[in-house]
């Protein structure tokens, strides 16, 4: 086959193949949280949050489970309402913030559920040590238009998550039995996106 052939060919593809549908969304900071919670003492709950959330979401409109999904949380921005539990949390006996500042979710796959039910794999890197989890996510793939013409999506992502299997161990026998913390993390992330702004 000629060179010429092969560029016509090549071209008509091109021409014929149905157009890449896709948008570039961001996590709007301002709006959004991550949250977590655990057993203390096998009687209670203790919720905290991390106040530094950021990432972006890469939208296929046509094929939901092409898109992509990439979060960041800097834990050291860590908050349980008591300030010795938090440098705790921040130390070597947890989080080991000096050394790993950062929480990261890449998405690997995208499955629909039903209009509004989605479930998104991929590897949370935490404290060094990446594992694969599955968060099962609520929400639209359609945006609204807010008040002032801004286009916006959102919804709320879960999943729940060994914190031994990354390295978070620590905890502490109690004498009647048990441990003072649990090793089961429910983590909630209320997420809102607004269109990546692109350098003019």
């Amino acid at each position: 086959m000629s060179r010429a052939l092969v560029s016509v060919c090549a071209l008509a593809f091109l021409l014929l193949a149905p157009p890449a549908f896709g948008s570039e969304w961001e996590i709007d900071a301002s709006h959004s949280s991550a949250q977590f919670a655990v057993r203390h003492f096998m009687v209670s709950t203790v919720r905290g949050t991390f106040g530094t959330l950021s990432g972006s979401v890469n939208l296929d409109e046509q094929d939901i489970t092409r898109s992509s999904v990439t979060a960041e949380i800097d834990v050291t921005s860590i908050d349980t309402r008591e300030a010795k539990r938090d440098e705790h949390l921040r130390g070597s006996d947890f989080f080991d913030v000096e050394h790993y500042p950062t929480m990261r979710f890449v998405s690997k796959k995208v499955e629909q559920i039903d209009a509004t039910r989605y479930t998104v794999t991929g590897d949370l890197t935490m404290r060094g040590v990446t594992r694969e989890v599955a968060f099962a996510v609520e929400g639209s793939s359609s945006p609204i238009t807010d008040p002032w013409g801004n286009l916006r999506l959102g919804g709320v992502a879960t999943a729940t998550i060994d914190r031994t299997e990354f390295g978070l161990s620590y905890n502490r026998l109690l004498e009647a039995g048990g441990v003072t913390i649990g090793e089961e993390v429910r983590i909630t992330i209320d997420f809102e996106l607004t269109p990546k702004q692109t350098d003019q």
